[in-house]
C-alpha cells in the first residue's frame, strides 16, 4: 500500500466533474449514514457496513436508518453490506466511523482486505488506556494505508435536512484530501483540505469536554455571559493541549475548532450536550447512558485527557472540574469555581510570553 497505488484509483479532474469513486463507510450510526448519504449524491458507488444482516436488510428495503435518523430517507441507490470482507475489497475509500472503543478492532478485521484503499477516521474520540487517538490506531494497525481525519462542526440531522454545512479533510496526502473531496464535497457541504492531521482531530475530539459542561450549564439555566465564558476558556484549553501534542494553534481557530466547539456546545442534538444536561440534571451517569442510547464519545474524553493533562501538566481546568463532579462525587459548583480562578492569565492563548498558571 502507498500514495502511489491511490494515485491509480484518483485519477485528477477538475473539481466540478465527479469520478466514479467507490466508497465503503463502515458504521450505521447517524453521522457515517448522513456521509454515506452525500457520498451517493455525488455520484459515488457507496456501501455502508451495518454488523448486523437484519438492519442491513431492511435499510435497504426502506432507504431509512429507523434507528439513528428515522425521519430522513435515504438515496435509494445508498447499498447497505453486512459483509465485511464485500464492503471492505476494491473499494477506493474507507470512512470509519466506528465508536473509538471499537475503532482498533474493525481495523483488524478489515486488515486482510486492504490493498490500495485510503482510509478516513470520522471518529471523534480517543481510545482508552492508550490515549491513541484514531489517526494513530490507523499507523499502528495499517502502517502502510494512506489515510487521513475528518473532523468539523457536522451535526447529522441538520445535514440530512440540507442544511448548509462545512468540514474539514486533514491528511499529510495531497491526492487523499483531494480524494475525499471528490467524494464528498457539495454544494451544501463544503469540504476544506488541512495537512494538520493531530490537530484537527484533538479538535473533533476535545470540543466533546465541554459539550458535556455546555449541557450541564444549560441545566442548570445559567446566562449567556457565563456560556460565552465556557466557550472561550475551552477554546484556550483546547489549543493549550494541543500544542503541547504538536499540534498547529491557528488549527483551531477553523472548522474543526472553534467551529466545531460551537457547534457541539449549542445545539440539544449534540449526544453530548445532552449527556451534560442529563448530568446536570440529577441522573447519574449510568441513567444518562442507558436514556441516550447512543454513545458520548465525551465521557470518555473527559477521563482520557484529564489523565494526560495532569502527566503534562497542562492547565485545563474545566477538564479537571468535570473530572471530579462526574467521577469523584465534586459538586457541579466545583465547574463554575474553576473558571474563576487563576484571573492574571492572558485571555487569548500565546500572546502573552509568560502566561501565569
Amino acid at each position: 500500500m502507498s500514495d502511489l497505488k491511490f494515485t491509480d484509483l484518483v485519477e485528477p479532474v477538475e473539481m466540478n466533474q465527479k469520478t466514479a469513486l467507490r466508497i465503503t463507510v463502515l458504521g450505521g450510526g447517524s453521522f457515517g449514514t448522513a456521509m454515506a448519504n452525500i457520498a451517493v449524491r455525488n455520484g459515488c458507488d457507496t456501501m455502508i457496513w451495518i454488523r448486523d444482516q437484519s438492519v442491513a436488510q431492511e435499510m435497504n428495503a426502506s432507504h431509512v436508518n429507523r434507528r439513528y435518523l428515522p425521519d430522513y430517507p435515504l438515496e435509494p441507490a445508498l447499498c447497505a453490506e453486512s459483509d465485511l470482507k464485500k464492503a471492505v475489497c476494491n473499494r477506493d475509500i474507507i470512512l470509519v466511523a466506528i465508536p473509538s472503543h471499537s475503532f482498533r478492532d474493525v481495523l483488524r478485521q478489515i486488515r486482510p482486505y486492504i490493498s490500495a484503499q485510503a482510509v478516513i477516521s470520522l471518529t471523534k474520540g480517543v481510545e482508552a488506556q492508550t490515549f491513541s487517538f484514531m489517526s494513530d490506531i490507523i499507523r499502528e494497525e495499517l502502517p502502510e494505508v494512506p489515510y487521513g481525519v475528518l473532523s468539523g462542526p457536522n451535526l447529522a440531522k441538520e445535514i440530512m435536512a440540507g442544511m448548509p454545512a462545512g468540514t474539514v479533510i486533514a491528511s499529510h496526502s495531497e491526492l487523499v484530501r483531494y480524494a475525499v473531496q471528490q467524494a464528498l464535497h457539495s454544494a451544501l457541504f463544503r469540504v476544506f483540505g488541512s495537512d494538520d492531521v493531530h490537530g484537527v482531530e484533538l479538535g473533533g475530539a476535545l470540543k466533546n469536554i465541554y459539550a458535556v459542561a455546555m449541557g450541564m450549564a444549560a441545566a442548570y439555566k445559567v446566562g449567556e455571559n457565563t456560556k460565552s465564558m465556557i466557550l472561550t476558556r475551552a477554546l484556550a484549553e483546547m489549543s493549550r493541549f494541543a500544542v503541547k501534542l504538536g499540534a498547529n494553534p491557528l488549527t483551531f481557530l477553523g472548522l474543526s475548532g472553534v467551529g466545531d466547539l460551537f457547534a457541539t456546545c449549542n445545539s440539544p442534538l449534540s449526544r453530548n450536550y445532552q449527556m451534560g444536561f442529563a448530568l446536570g440534571s440529577g441522573k447519574s451517569l449510568d441513567q444518562a447512558t442507558k436514556e441516550l442510547g447512543q454513545t458520548a464519545e465525551g465521557i470518555n474524553t473527559i477521563i482520557q485527557v484529564a489523565a494526560r493533562a495532569r502527566e503534562l501538566e497542562v492547565y485545563m481546568p474545566i477538564t479537571t472540574a468535570l473530572h471530579e463532579v462526574i467521577f469523584e462525587g465534586a459538586p457541579p459548583l466545583n465547574i463554575a469555581i474553576s473558571l474563576m480562578k487563576s484571573g492574571h492569565r492572558s485571555d487569548v492563548e500565546f500572546v502573552l510570553p509568560h502566561n501565569e498558571v
